[in-house]
């Protein structure tokens, strides 16, 4: 599972896609609807939120918004009617940790998404984070999967 910090505009299809199922998935397990990913560590800033389910419907309405600036249909009636208005802090160092991660993947699944990310020093992040000081956050230190989108 990889609930990007990077704002979508920054994903090449695959990885919007991946994320949007992804999103919908932890959304499930905030609704206590799953058996399986309740420990996930992706999990663990939106479980800190003051609105867990809240925040990961506003994190999915990031999501839906550039699916739909691109032209896809993703079914905004799956997100959550809660609303979060606060923001989730970021490490700058886990957004510069999931860039490099990401720009990885664009070279090798879609070179104008890589030419673009490369001609960038530094990404947006998805509007519902704040960047502040800091490494890579502890949840991801040695949880990064070789397969996540």
């Amino acid at each position: 599972m990889r609930l990007w910090t990077i704002h979508p505009r920054h994903l090449d299809t695959k990885g919007l896609l991946a994320a949007w199922r992804e999103g919908l998935l932890a959304q499930k397990v905030l609704r206590g609807e799953t058996r399986g990913y309740r420990n996930h560590p992706q999990l663990v800033r939106f479980k800190a939120s003051p609105d867990p389910l809240g925040a990961i419907a506003e994190y999915l309405r990031g999501l839906h918004a550039e699916a739909v600036r691109r032209g896809y249909k993703f079914g905004g009636e799956k997100i959550a009617a809660s609303r979060f208005d606060g923001k989730i802090n970021c490490t700058r160092g886990q957004v510069a940790y999931e860039w490099e991660h990401l720009k990885r993947k664009l070279k090798a699944r879609d070179a104008g998404k890589y030419v673009e990310a490369e001609g960038s020093e530094w990404p947006d992040t998805h509007p519902l984070f704040k960047v502040v000081e800091g490494g890579v956050e502890e949840w991801e230190v040695g949880a990064d999967a070789p397969g996540d989108s």
